[in-house]
């Protein structure tokens, strides 16, 4: 069996971006900054927190929701699948 389901918990890094597909479907890109957990040692010897900014895109109502609701430094969850694009 696979599973591929992803969520994640952080703040909008950049202001949603709104576009349409020829065919009128909406899609919607922005950047979330999810910090990455640290251990009590890196903590308490002064280590700042480290972030992932996780490129993000929603289609259809979801698209025009983050559009319309959401703005850069909004704690938002995102839940989805993942996908690794490779570009030459």
């Amino acid at each position: 069996m696979d599973l591929n389901r992803v969520i994640l918990i952080g703040r909008l890094a950049s202001e949603p971006e709104l576009k349409y597909t020829p065919s009128g479907i909406a899609v919607t890109q922005f950047r979330l900054a999810v910090n990455r957990p640290m251990s009590a040692e890196a903590r308490s010897s002064g280590q700042e927190k480290q972030a992932d900014f996780i490129p993000i895109v929603a289609w259809r109502q979801s698209a025009e929701y983050a559009a319309n609701y959401l703005g850069k430094g909004r704690l938002v969850a995102v839940e989805g699948r993942m996908q690794v694009r490779e570009y030459v």
